[in-house]
């Protein structure tokens, strides 16, 4: 499988303002997903977007649905800093037919420079980010939540992008804040456009939201990726999961 191609030594071709043309020209660099360390490795350059441009328009009413996992330095945004967060593609849905993302590794994936000195040391050791080392190459928040929001709409094709994660108020809450905080266009999730994973599974399954959580996924829904808080790896199994709960008819 082929890695990803380092943006680092590419920047100098981008303009500084982040526009339409800008977003794509960073996805062209970009050939195919690595493995599941790459995004942790040292050398790794913290942009990438990767995806098909070339696809039908969707009606306006369905829904396009974007896996999103994020990794912070601490508990909620302003005081601490998000230090990477991945979208990835995890299907649509018209009101009748659900139809799963044909490739789960359409995604976005950057690494942010932090916003704030202030930093739990327990979240660093979860999600194995160096602080440090993004002071120095993480991309500014402006640049990386423009071109997100970008690549949503892109990827949207017409249709009504859906955050959905799992659990969904930690994700939403960080992503959410910082679209509104640094984003050129704010929120292409607007205010409420969302999918909780873990409400699904409790209403679908009958279940307490107690035991709705990843430990208590039902064997049909568990999914083929492993969880290893990095960003990208998380996505995609977010997505993986709510692909299957989505077509999932209960117990």
């Amino acid at each position: 499988m082929a890695g990803y191609v380092h943006l680092r030594e590419k920047t100098a071709t981008c303009p500084p303002p982040v526009t339409r043309e800008s977003i794509w020209e960073y996805a062209s660099y970009v050939t195919a997903a690595a493995s599941s360390t790459t995004p942790s490795n040292p050398g790794f350059a913290p942009l990438i977007a990767q995806g098909e441009m070339t696809r039908q328009p969707l009606a306006k009413d369905v829904d396009v649905y974007f896996s999103a996992d994020v990794e912070t330095d601490g508990p909620i945004p302003g005081p601490y800093s998000m230090l990477s967060f991945a979208l990835v593609e995890a299907g649509t849905f018209d009101g009748k037919k659900y139809d799963r993302s044909p490739e789960i590794g359409d995604h976005f994936y950057a690494e942010l420079k932090p916003i704030s000195d202030a930093f739990q040391p327990e979240a660093l050791v979860v999600n194995k980010l160096d602080r440090e080392r993004l002071f120095r190459e993480g991309r500014e928040p402006v640049e990386v939540m423009t071109a997100a929001a970008e690549w949503i709409q892109q990827r949207s094709r017409g249709g009504s992008p859906v955050l959905v994660a799992y659990p969904l108020v930690f994700d939403w809450t960080w992503l959410y804040w910082y679209f509104i905080r640094f984003c050129r266009s704010g929120s292409p999730f607007n205010h409420s456009r969302c999918y909780d994973i873990k409400t699904a599974l409790s209403v679908k399954g009958q279940r307490q939201v107690v035991t709705s959580g990843r430990d208590y996924l039902p064997t049909a829904l568990i999914p083929n990726i492993s969880h290893t808080h990095n960003a990208l790896d998380d996505a995609r199994e977010q997505a993986d999961i709510f692909a299957n709960l989505f077509e999932w008819h209960g117990e």
